[in-house]
């Protein structure tokens, strides 16, 4: 079976916990942790996101020299790196000597003239009090918007279209290596008139990244991994429900958080529309069991009714 799982970020780095490399390492050590199993059965394919990654960068470049700020595009290709070289080594250190790993930079092609340019939504870095991020925003000219009871930076989030990479990621994966790419969302980049591309300042959408990359690769599963163990209706009230299996064309009529499960919701049900595949939403300890359809948020075509985890309520 040929798997593609996006790790999400607060999967990664856990809400409000300090932005250390100690911190991130352990946490992705958890992560090879619950791929392991994944890894010794099937074909693995993994993304991540990069938004506390992407915001801390880009504010030691700001406080380097303001003028000298370097672009999203950059920073990101950096977290690329730097994420993929600890999920590599952590698997490496858990698997047999003969699996191999493989980190690809990863450029994937948007639409310059992509709504998304003209409305930032996609939080990176730190959170901040109302006040720190309106002085933040007046200072250094950002988008700024709430996220929960707090504050984070915005930037454009435009949809991924096509992975320039694609036909190396086949080749390594087709190779039997697991592949760590389309890191962040990939590398936001804009096709000029002659055929060069750039980079641009924006953030990509891990999910819909990672939806496009299983898609692109025919995988067999998309698993969408954090810190919840699965998608809710009506989160945070008291008729909260954990959804266990749902078919796509109810689930993306439903109304979910638009900067957490509706990306997610949306990227499952797209997945699941084009390729007839499974699509999981859950915790990354569970990834292994999500797979299997024991835990999380399954979608599949061949569900007719939606059915709930009655003990998770």
């Amino acid at each position: 079976m040929r798997v593609v799982v996006a790790l999400g970020g607060n999967a990664l780095l856990r809400r409000g916990e300090p932005l250390t490399a100690a911190n991130q390492r352990a946490n992705v050590r958890v992560a090879a942790e619950a791929l392991t199993p994944i890894a010794r059965k099937h074909e693995l394919i993994i993304s991540h996101g990069n938004g506390p990654q992407v915001g801390l960068l880009a504010l030691q470049s700001a406080v380097f020299k303001e003028d000298e700020t370097y672009p999203l595009d950059v920073l990101g290709a950096e977290t690329e790196g730097m994420i993929g070289y600890l999920i590599e080594q952590e698997l490496r250190n858990l698997l047999p000597d003969q699996c191999r790993c493989a980190t690809l930079l990863t450029q994937i092609e948007v639409d310059p003239d992509d709504p998304a340019f003209r409305h930032p939504t996609k939080p990176i870095g730190p959170v901040y009090s109302e006040t720190e991020a309106g002085k933040l925003a007046r200072e250094r000219l950002w988008t700024v918007a709430p996220d929960g009871n707090d504050y984070r930076r915005v930037v454009p989030s435009p949809r991924p279209e096509r992975i320039l990479e694609l036909s190396v990621i086949e080749l390594l994966v087709d190779q039997g290596v697991i592949v760590i790419c389309a890191g962040g969302g990939g590398i936001p980049v804009i096709k000029r008139e002659d055929g060069s591309f750039f980079g641009v300042e924006a953030v990509i959408d891990k999910d819909s990244a990672g939806a496009l990359l299983a898609r692109e690769l025919h995988a067999d599963a998309f698993l969408m991994l954090t810190d919840v163990d699965a998608v809710y209706q009506d989160w945070q009230t008291p008729n909260a429900r954990a959804i266990r299996n749902a078919p796509p064309k109810i689930l993306c009529n439903m109304n979910f958080a638009a900067g957490s499960m509706a990306p997610k919701v949306k990227a499952a049900c797209e997945f699941v529309e084009r390729t007839g595949g499974l699509a999981g939403i859950g915790r990354l300890q569970d990834a292994q069991a999500i797979l299997k359809g024991k835990a999380g948020t399954i979608i599949r075509q061949d569900v007719v009714e939606m059915s709930w985890w009655e003990e998770k309520t």
